[in-house]
């Protein structure tokens, strides 16, 4: 019984497109990943799609792979209120 009720959280899987924290005090700078929902902010993700940087100049502030992030958006992954503005600015329109 405990491999069917796995295989069934495994299927249940909430999976977010969010912020992922790295830097230093004062100097952050984020990954923008998919992870599970139910991990740590800092933990262990499923792939990284884009890179922001809040403290660049306007134009190198997000990298993001449009191609990866629209599959996983095709998936059903939720991108966070954070995650879904700066996908919109990068012309990936996401309701």
């Amino acid at each position: 019984m405990p491999l069917a009720a796995s295989s069934q959280e495994d299927r249940d899987m909430a999976v977010k497109m969010r912020l992922k924290r790295f830097g230093s005090k004062m100097r952050p700078f984020y990954r923008i990943v998919i992870m599970d929902s139910r991990t740590p902010r800092d933990g262990r993700t499923i792939e990284e799609i884009g890179l922001y940087h809040p403290i660049e100049v306007e134009g190198k502030q997000i990298t993001i792979d449009e191609a990866k992030a629209k599959e996983w958006l095709a998936k059903g992954a939720q991108p966070t209120d954070t995650v879904r503005g700066l996908l919109n600015q990068k012309g990936i329109h996401v309701k």
